[in-house]
């Protein structure tokens, strides 16, 4: 509720109320126009740098449900942040108006992301009679394009790829018609003065019944799309995008589609039909007609509802053009594979010319419009863990929404990692993280990292007092941040994981953070990380205990090939010798053997994600991978019941926590049975652990943990519920994902509350 209001009568009363958060460019002031027409009450409202400004005259009885509607009746896409309000004298207003927007100061606003279109203007497109009738850029001001329409603040059509589509007398009339849902949505436009396609939906539907892969542009990029239930179709996209394995999502009609594809549990159905309108990962059902090609055998497949109004028209197309959105929850026979226009890892593709010349050799046609991409930004993938949704990837529908800190800090830049980069900018108590940029692996993702630093910047309008980056030197984003001429904190990689968690739920105190991933560079600039049990306080943290290490022979190559950790794993248990026997088939594998027997070219490394990799080796589940995680995912298909093996673990003295027992074990097992054995001991060795270190380092009961091994559900949800049992709370990521993706979070935080001038 708001405050600032202290009259006792019925008298004419007058107050200027503040509201912060995300209010413009979403429906806000005529919003405030309505609900001040609907009370009687007179004055004013306008966009400022701070956000809307309003002045309100009329009873106090009035006024006080003006307020109170504020937050509890607010536009779809609004955010609010806070309400004030201040008492002045009466003006003797008449009306009530939406004046001017304030001009001339810094913006301090921050623009809302993509949504997906509105129920109402679905009814307008799927309209025979409506002016809009199969338009493909239909919007209002609660649904369409924003972060990637707008070059800066504040959000007005100048400032957005629209500028140069002039509005027709009816499209006008909507923009200054506060009356209009319309009303100031800036990429407003029709058939007679917008965007239009290259293709009509009717014919890229038949293209992909017929078999052909398209490229479609859409809000952040162009999609790559064939036939989900195509098998040649889907392998041709693979040989042409050169991706092996890695999973493809699949587009679907509605809700009752996805139904039939997959087992949709209630939080994974909100979050499919949410405005957001995320790519949501479910267990498949069996026998579901989509190619196998498509999941190449996990049991999970990744399932998107359409969010623009060119994927509703091809569904449309698809069902035989009828009347009306009732198609829409019906179970549609298409069912498309919609994945990233990115070949060979480089950026997502958002020009026309641009695809014609990089999407050429993998699309059969491609398929453009004339409104410009101004912001690359690619789907979100959440999952849901423990039941609440954790990210996979953090994109569109969530950038650039901030996540709140605990307090105000310096405005901080950080520069996250080298693999799934993200970039984080704090302003006050706001971190806003931004879209996934990707693998650094070559120069475009590094100027797509630049590219995304100067927008957040501008569209956020500050400068960067001090940077962060990953404590690896060689990491090309540690590199840049060093360009940057203002103070630079290299923060750890795995102490960044757990502070990531800790910023974004508010946490200030101490308390034992759990990171495990494939690797991270040593406290000491040289050791591999990646099974860490940290105590972390702010930007202070103590490695109390991690995994046993095993060695990597041939370094980094292991964790293409988990073989290798299979013949590390052997080597560690005393079994060199069978090495040779194991994985002769496999060119290397007497070196292998040699290295590992004579410490050559094998470091050694506490990683969870490589002791994912050797529980693989050993049961013969992805020897090679053909992408990041190949292995550990099928090996988390595989399990059906969790179990542990007593004896598997053991805690020494020096703080390691050794698996030998669990591997040893592994030897005697099939593929299923030793998934199911592998994922119980593991979580409860890790509970045990943590049980442990809370109680010799005297630290609150909860565990909070980040990396990408909490990615899997199975080890997530077994751990927490091994935690709860010794009453201990485990928290998980929620707004930013567990992998490096949230890296850049935890940097900003560590950075922002480090004293520089102890640092220096």
């Amino acid at each position: 509720m708001a405050d600032g209001l202290h009259t006792l009568d019925a008298k004419t009363e007058r107050c200027a109320v503040r509201v912060r958060g995300a209010v413009q460019g979403v429906g806000f002031r005529p919003f405030v126009w309505s609900l001040a027409h609907e009370l009687g009450l007179v004055g004013w409202v306008r966009n400022d740098s701070e956000g809307v400004l309003a002045e309100i005259e009329g009873s106090t009885t009035k006024i006080s449900q003006f307020l109170e509607c504020l937050e509890t009746k607010a536009p779809p896409l609004a955010r609010i942040d806070s309400v004030t309000s201040d008492a002045l004298n009466p003006a003797g207003d008449t009306s009530f108006d939406i004046v001017q927007s304030e001009a001339g100061r810094a913006a301090r606003t921050s623009i809302t992301p993509d949504v997906a279109t509105c129920d109402a203007c679905l009814e307008d497109i799927f309209d025979p009679g409506n002016r809009r009738h199969l338009y493909a850029f239909t919007n209002c001001t609660h649904c369409g394009p924003r972060y990637t329409i707008t070059r800066q603040l504040p959000y007005d059509r100048a400032e957005t790829s629209m500028a140069s589509f002039k509005m027709c007398p009816d499209c006008q009339s909507e923009y200054e018609d506060p009356a209009d849902r319309r009303f100031h949505a800036q990429p407003n436009a029709c058939p007679s003065c917008g965007p239009q396609l290259s293709m009509s939906p009717a014919e890229m539907v038949a293209r992909l019944q017929a078999g052909e892969i398209l490229a479609i542009k859409g809000l952040g990029g162009f999609h790559l799309v064939a036939d989900a239930t195509n098998a040649n179709a889907v392998a041709t996209l693979r040989r042409r995008k050169q991706r092996d394995g890695k999973p493809f999502a699949v587009m679907v009609a509605g809700l009752t589609s996805a139904q039939s594809l997959a087992e949709i549990s209630d939080i994974e159905a909100e979050l499919l039909t949410d405005r957001k309108r995320p790519i949501v990962l479910a267990n498949a059902h069996p026998d579901n007609g989509i190619a196998m090609e498509v999941t190449n055998g996990l049991k999970t497949i990744g399932i998107m509802l359409p969010y623009a109004p060119v994927h509703h028209l091809l569904f449309h197309a698809a069902a035989g053009a009828p009347e009306g959105t009732d198609f829409l929850e019906q179970d549609n026979p298409l069912r498309l594979v919609m994945t990233s226009a990115n070949p060979g890892g480089e950026p997502l593709v958002t020009g026309n010319q641009e695809a014609h010349e990089r999407l050429g050799d993998i699309a059969d046609a491609v398929v453009t419009h004339d409104r410009d991409i101004v912001v690359r930004c690619d789907d979100s993938v959440v999952r849901v863990i423990d039941g609440a949704p954790t990210y996979l990837r953090r994109a569109r529908g969530y950038t650039p929404d901030p996540i709140p800190l605990p307090h105000e800090v310096p405005c901080t830049l950080a520069l996250g990692g080298h693999l799934k980069n993200t970039v984080c900018l704090t302003r006050g108590n706001e971190a806003f993280v931004s879209q996934h940029i990707g693998d650094l692996d070559n120069p475009s993702t590094l100027d797509f990292l630049r590219e995304t630093v100067s927008h957040l910047m501008s569209i956020l309008d500050v400068s960067p007092e001090r940077v962060a980056c990953d404590l690896h030197p060689d990491f090309l984003s540690s590199k840049l941040a060093r360009s940057f001429g203002v103070p630079c904190i290299e923060v750890q990689h795995h102490h960044a994981h757990i502070a990531a968690v800790a910023a974004e739920h508010g946490l200030t105190c101490q308390y034992l953070g759990l990171a495990m991933d494939g690797f991270g560079l040593g406290e000491d600039g040289a050791s591999s990380w990646g099974g860490e049990f940290l105590a972390v306080s702010g930007q202070e943290f103590t490695r109390f205990g991690h995994l046993a290490t095993l060695k990597q022979p041939g370094g980094d190559i292991a964790a293409r090939q988990p073989w290798r950790m299979g013949a590390a794993a052997l080597h560690a248990l005393g079994r060199n010798k069978h090495i040779t026997d194991t994985y002769g088939r496999f060119e290397g594998a007497d070196l292998v053997a040699t290295m590992l027997a004579k410490d050559i070219n094998a470091p050694l490394t506490s990683s969870c994600g490589r002791l994912f990799d050797a529980a693989c080796g050993l049961l013969g589940i992805k020897p090679v991978a053909s992408f990041e995680g190949d292995a550990p995912m099928a090996l988390e298909s595989l399990v059906t019941k969790p179990c542990v093996f007593e004896g598997g673990w053991s805690i020494s003295d020096a703080g390691v926590l050794d698996f030998t027992g669990l591997l040893t074990a592994l030897l005697d097992r099939d593929a299923q049975s030793g998934a199911n054995l592998f994922h119980g001991t593991l979580a409860a060795g890790l509970a045990e652990a943590c049980s442990h270190w809370i109680a010799a380092g005297d630290l609150p009961q909860t565990v909070l943990a980040g990396g990408g091994c909490f990615q899997n559900r199975v080890l997530s949800e077994t751990l927490s519920e091994n935690l709860s049992q010794r009453g201990i709370n485990l928290l998980l990521p929620q707004r930013i994902p567990a992998n490096d993706g949230g890296l850049s979070l935890g940097q900003a935080w560590i950075a922002a509350n480090t004293d520089l001038t102890k640092e220096g």
